[in-house]
């Protein structure tokens, strides 16, 4: 049995999702007002600071926690901290039946490079 490693399981999650980039982001957000831009990363990390109007749903409890916060026809955006755990957040949400959604390229990091407006 040969196993994957985590970063080999990221890079095929990355693979298999749209990754979009802070600008992107900013641009489908103004464009398209009902995105939900989640963030999927641990209560200390969203204490820190977040993205504005984001949505936090830690990855651990994504999937008993998502379908009650929002529903499939929306546009989904997901963060983490670097873009791993989105990439696998958003190949998540598909299997759930969610149509579109992608993941921030580069996570909250790019977020704040790119100057997007923080809360916390």
């Amino acid at each position: 049995m040969t196993f994957k490693t985590a970063t080999e399981l990221f890079n095929e999650s990355r693979a298999r999702v749209t990754q979009v980039t802070a600008a992107d982001t900013m641009r489908l957000r103004d464009e398209h007002p009902g995105t939900v831009l989640l963030d999927c990363r641990e209560p200390n990390e969203w204490n820190l600071g977040h993205a504005m109007g984001a949505l936090f749903i830690p990855r651990g409890i994504l999937e008993s926690s998502v379908e009650a916060a929002i529903p499939r026809d929306r546009k989904v955006i997901i963060y983490c901290a670097s873009g791993n755990r989105s990439a696998l957040a958003a190949e998540t949400l598909q299997h759930m039946g969610y149509a579109d959604v992608a993941s921030l390229a580069g996570g909250f990091r790019a977020w704040v490079d790119a100057g997007g407006d923080i809360d916390g």
